[in-house]
C-alpha cells in the first residue's frame, strides 16, 4: 500500500554489515522503500560511514532516524521487520529540531543518495 508521505522525507537506517539483524532487514526495508516512493530511504552502514555515523553512538542495530524538512520525526532502535516501519511511518510523530549530525548526514545522503541506496540483501 502507498501511503503518501512528504517529498522531503527521509528513512535512515543504520547498521552494520557485520549484524546479522541488520543483514535480515535489508530486504524488507527495500520493500518498504518500494511502497513510499514519495520518501527518501538510506542504508548507512555505520563502519563504511563512521564519518557521518559515529556521533549517533549506535549500540542497538537496526536504528532508525526518519527527518523530514520540519525537523527529526523518530531516531532510535527499531524492530527489523517492515510492519515495524510502515506502521511508523503511517503515524510519524511530530518534528523536532534536528541537531547538527542528524542534518549533517541528511546533507551527506542527499547530496549522493548512490552508496546508501537500500538495496537487497549484499550479493
Amino acid at each position: 500500500m502507498n501511503l503518501p508521505l512528504s517529498a522531503d522525507l527521509q528513512v535512515i537506517c543504520l547498521c552494520a554489515e557485520w549484524c546479522g539483524t541488520c543483514r535480515d532487514y535489508r530486504t524488507p526495508f527495500a520493500q518498504v522503500a518500494q511502497q513510499h516512493p514519495g520518501a527518501a530511504f538510506a542504508w548507512v552502514d555505520v563502519e563504511d560511514h563512521a564519518d557521518l555515523a559515529d556521533d549517533f553512538d549506535v549500540e542497538t542495530f537496526p536504528t532508525l532516524l526518519v527527518a523530514s524538512a520540519q525537523g527529526l520525526h523518530f531516531l532510535g532502535p527499531m524492530l527489523p521487520h517492515a510492519q515495524t516501519l510502515s506502521r511508523l511511518l503511517a503515524a510519524l510523530p511530530a518534528a523536532g529540531p534536528a541537531p547538527a549530525e542528524v542534518a549533517a548526514l541528511l546533507h551527506a545522503v542527499r547530496d549522493d543518495p548512490a552508496p546508501f541506496a537500500p538495496a537487497g540483501p549484499p550479493g
